[in-house]
């Protein structure tokens, strides 16, 4: 599937037999030359707490907490498939988000963003600030986002000892002159360039905003040509766009499938 062009391999887990151990096969799965390919590996298992619980595997093997176009993905997956509601709860690491299908367009309620941080010391030439929506990210405030080397700037960002010891998602953006906002990725775990992040974009909305630059909600312009939309309601940030299956299939595990 792939929402807003963030693209995942999304695996029905309800029975807990996905190898989450074996590193070197969700490796071979996520890569795009070899396997599958993909910006990350879902998991839909089961929840005692929500309507169904999701695992987030990045293709280098590890894990984190929290995606937000994987998240709509997940809500769309699970009502395809018949195991949740239109309106859902999704278990996270990252804590219990709320989903909703609304046709063509899933919206996701995101935990409260967190520890945000305002003109960070980073020693790059633009404004650079922080905030955790879910996953670390920081955002740098540049003049055009399509002219930047993303891959060297957002390395060094990502490595950053500010950072340190876990690293973090690295987000150039610009404000456009109708107040939308643009938006570039680089994905920890992924360690490149990313079509859209989910979590990115509503870090570069909530700082734009916290900088008096925007108001919600927002429309954020995501490199592989699809729009989210940033809003918030009482004690939520709220995430929409759009998420579609692109293809179905089976891979074989040793005598499993």
């Amino acid at each position: 599937m792939h929402g807003a062009g963030n693209d995942f391999i999304m695996v029905d887990d309800r029975p807990l037999m996905f190898p989450i151990d074996d590193q070197a096969f969700i490796q071979q799965m996520a890569s795009r030359r070899t396997g599958i390919g993909c910006d990350g590996i879902i998991l839909m298992q089961p929840s005692e707490s929500a309507d169904i619980r999701m695992r987030f595997i990045n293709p280098d093997g590890s894990e984190v907490s929290m995606c937000g176009n994987g998240a709509r993905c997940v809500a769309r997956f699970a009502k395809d498939v018949g195991c949740a509601p239109e309106e859902m709860t999704i278990e996270t690491a990252a804590g219990t988000v709320r989903a909703e299908v609304l046709d063509d367009l899933i919206q996701v309620h995101l935990t409260d963003p967190a520890d945000i941080r305002m003109n960070l010391p980073t020693g790059l030439d633009w404004p650079v600030d922080f905030v955790n929506t879910g996953v670390p990210h920081a955002v740098v405030w540049v003049d055009d986002v399509r002219q930047i080397d993303i891959l060297k700037f957002g390395k060094q960002l990502r490595e950053h000892e500010l950072f340190a010891p876990e690293g973090t998602n690295a987000d150039f953006a610009v404000v456009e002159a109708d107040g939308s906002l643009r938006m570039r990725t680089y994905e920890r775990g992924v360690e490149s360039e990313t079509m859209a992040c989910g979590t990115g974009a509503v870090a570069v909305a909530v700082l734009a905003a916290e900088r008096g630059w925007v108001k919600l909600p927002v429309s954020v312009h995501c490199t592989g040509g699809f729009d989210l939309v940033i809003d918030s309601v009482p004690g939520r940030t709220t995430l929409t766009g759009g998420a579609e299956t692109v293809f179905e299939g089976e891979m074989e595990y040793g005598n499993r499938v």
